[in-house]
């Protein structure tokens, strides 16, 4: 008996060794953009001392009749091969291809299939860079739905943060298709780059976003780069231990927890017997606001952090009467539970997302209708943006606008519970190096066309050292993917805040000033116009597709 299981544990070791596998990191998948002209990389890890192949193939079952041709035309044929080193990495260099595909490549024993060949921009930086395509339907929404293209592909780089060093791996991702199912989810100014490139000359484009919302350069910088900021990597370090993090966030998740149950419990717009939602509840003694004025400054919410409450009635035409709509209420400062004639229709629980809300059929009606805003402030600034769509809007069975109500800016309005300020929050993706560490180093393997750079917002505060940051942080990239002439694509800030803020639009005037000087002492950059695209009240402006436009020019120029 014992020697069975003995030969049966001897068995399965076998079977393990024999069916050793070729792992690839997750750039290098179906459906791949393979950049153009220059040679392919592919890399992974193996047993010490394995033969790890390569090798073109065809599939006719699957309509790949050829393999890709070089610059010259002449079909790229054979295997090539290469011995993994004694930690098991390796790394074959394949020849330079033209535009085309789709190709399948073998390696050892795994397939990867769909690969396309072209161009591939690495699209990184804070927000405007993630901004997905889902965020700018208002300005684009036809033309968004009416596009599909398996020319172009979007890679998303999962947002991860890592204090120990360069990666070689990232957590996930896969390359998508721009079809209906995945477009939604693309960053939208990658988006209109792949899709004017493509117009404009035919090849297939590939975009890898890797941006995270709110970032500073630091965060995207290594190290090394930053040695010459021993200030600013002395944060890293004081957040480095994982158990510390970990402790910070808990106890930030119970100072979150207690906030709101404290908020709630004594907010009496939810405890009194008729809620101030409810279409039973009589706001006649409520004061009336304009909900657009700063808050504290006279006919405003007050200027306390805490829950407000808002309502409006409106009056509606029997067109109306049970019918399936839309209720935009623009943005607002901070976050939202919107109720229509009693009931729930949703929330968003921070400030820049557009509010956007389905009502059902039959929840509205012919004659006075009641919105109920609860507006939860964080700080002391509650309001709703100005110049933002703010209605309703009428849809007909297949989902099309029919007709609209607009909102007034005038809503009743009383103070549900004041509270103090929400409590802080670490926000440790802002940390130097963590993003360098966690989301480029492990892109060391890819060739791109270019890299796209749109960020800034956040280092308003020390626009000042910018120029020396962008600089260094470019050149930390080519080493980085060993190509000492990548070309950068530095957007240019877009105009934000009112003209009354003069401070304000002078910092964010000065850093547009940075940027401009970094492209040009660089002298391997170009400064793209952004500044005329913007919107006073937005950070997120949402016009993408002239943005994506004049990268895309400036690219085929170049």
């Amino acid at each position: 008996m014992h020697r069975l299981v003995v030969l049966f544990f001897i068995g399965l070791c076998s079977a393990v060794v024999a069916g050793a596998k070729t792992f690839l990191p997750r750039m290098i998948s179906d459906g791949m953009v393979v950049q153009r002209g220059t040679t392919f990389t592919i890399w992974g890890t193996a047993d010490a001392g394995e033969t790890v192949t390569a090798q073109w193939i065809t599939d006719k079952t699957a309509g790949v009749k050829t393999q890709p041709r070089d610059s010259r035309g002449r079909r790229i044929r054979g295997e090539f091969q290469t011995t993994a080193a004694e930690d098991g990495s390796w790394q074959i260099e394949l020849p330079a291809m033209a535009h085309g595909g789709p190709y399948i490549l073998k390696i050892s024993d795994t397939v990867i299939s769909d690969i396309l060949v072209g161009d591939v921009y690495l699209c990184s930086g804070q927000s405007n860079m993630e901004l997905l395509v889902n965020r700018v339907t208002d300005m684009f929404a036809d033309e968004i739905a009416q596009y599909e293209n398996t020319q172009l592909r979007h890679f998303l780089v999962p947002d991860v943060v890592n204090y120990e060093g360069p990666q070689s791996s990232l957590t996930g991702g896969s390359w998508k298709p721009t079809t209906k199912e995945h477009l939604m989810q693309f960053s939208a100014l990658g988006y209109f780059i792949a899709k004017s490139l493509y117009e404009r000359n035919g090849v297939p484009v590939g975009i890898v976003n890797a941006a995270w919302g709110g970032t500073p350069i630091e965060a995207w910088m290594s190290r090394e780069a930053l040695q010459p900021w021993q200030q600013t990597l002395r944060k890293a370090d004081l957040n480095a231990d994982a158990d510390y993090r970990a402790r910070c966030k808990k106890l930030e998740g119970e100072n979150f927890s207690r906030w709101n149950a404290v908020a709630y419990a004594t907010d009496p717009g939810r405890t009194a017997a008729t809620p101030w939602f409810s279409n039973d509840y009589d706001d006649s003694d409520w004061q009336t606001v304009d909900v657009f004025k700063t808050a504290g400054t006279k006919g405003a919410m007050e200027a306390v952090p805490g829950m407000h409450w808002l309502r409006q009635e409106v009056e509606l035409g029997e067109e109306w009467d049970s019918q399936n709509a839309t209720l935009r209420l623009g943005c607002i400062i901070d976050a939202d539970s919107v109720y229509v004639n009693g009931k729930f229709v949703g929330n968003i629980t921070y400030q820049y997302p557009p509010r956007i809300y389905n009502i059902p059929a039959g929840l509205l009606k012919k004659g006075k209708n009641v919105i109920t805003i609860r507006l939860q402030s964080n700080g002391s600034r509650p309001s709703l943006v100005p110049e933002k769509p703010y209605k309703l809007i009428l849809r007909d069975a297949e989902g099309n606008a029919v007709g609209e109500k607009l909102l007034s800016q005038h809503w009743k309005y009383r103070l549900g519970t004041a509270m103090p300020s929400s409590p802080s929050m670490a926000f440790y993706q802002y940390d130097p190096t963590v993003l360098y560490n966690a989301m480029i180093a492990p892109l060391r393997g890819m060739h791109f066309a270019a890299a796209v750079w749109y960020q800034g917002e956040s280092n308003v505060g020390n626009r000042h050292e910018y120029r020396e940051l962008l600089k260094t942080m470019m050149n930390c990239w080519r080493a980085t993917f060993s190509a000492p002439d990548l070309h950068f694509y530095i957007v240019e800030l877009a105009n934000y805040l009112h003209e009354s803020d003069k401070n304000g639009r002078k910092a964010w005037a000065e850093m547009r000033i940075e940027q401009g000087k970094a492209a040009a002492e660089d002298g391997n950059a170009t400064l793209i116009e952004n500044y005329d695209l913007g919107e006073w009240n937005d950070i997120h402006p949402l016009n993408k597709k002239t943005l994506g436009e004049r990268i895309a020019t400036a690219a085929i120029k170049k």
